[in-house]
């Protein structure tokens, strides 16, 4: 039995982040293979070691975060899924990142589904937005097989970013 905000799926335990993730967070926010076209780019372990302190203040705040994305029978890590305050002003994100050799498989489409029937389910959130580059065709993938539909673009750093949003049924 788990907590409360801790999901599991078919294949996936999501439990929110912690300090004993902090040397994972730091190996896969400093990988340029899984952080080069992430919101600020790749992080330093000390930028990391902050966002994680900060991670750990929103979901104290709001009931909703990041979580790692383990694998259920191993446990190995495979990345990090949840909802963050854009900095920019565009809403809530959610947000998603695996180590490349976790992708192909649906995954990132099984966490970020999790996440997002949380945010609406159980967390009450009414709209929950995503970006990615226009040429993140992987990205994109994930988010319209999880519902997310587009809604805008704008461009960021010489990229054109798309903006996807979900609303929770009774929100619309």
């Amino acid at each position: 039995m788990h907590p409360a905000n801790w999901i599991e799926t078919a294949r996936l335990l999501l439990r929110p982040v912690q300090w004993d993730d902090l040397k994972d967070l730091q190996a896969l926010k400093a990988d340029p293979r899984v952080f080069a076209q992430m919101y600020g780019g790749i992080r330093t372990p000390q930028r990391t070691a902050e966002e994680l302190a900060e991670d750990m203040a929103f979901w104290a705040k709001y009931g909703v975060g990041i979580w790692t994305v383990r694998d259920r029978r191993s446990g190995d890590f495979l990345g990090i899924v949840g909802l963050m305050e854009r900095p920019d002003g565009l809403g809530l994100a959610l947000r998603f990142a695996l180590w490349p050799e976790a992708r192909g498989r649906g995954l990132a489409r099984e966490a970020a589904g999790a996440a997002l029937r949380f945010a609406h389910e159980r967390a009450g959130i009414p709209r929950v937005i995503a970006v990615a580059r226009e040429d993140n065709y992987a990205s994109r993938m994930v988010l319209g097989g999880i519902g997310m539909v587009e809604c805008g673009r704008f461009v960021r750093d010489g990229h054109t970013m798309l903006l996807y949003e979900s609303r929770r049924l009774d929100a619309l």
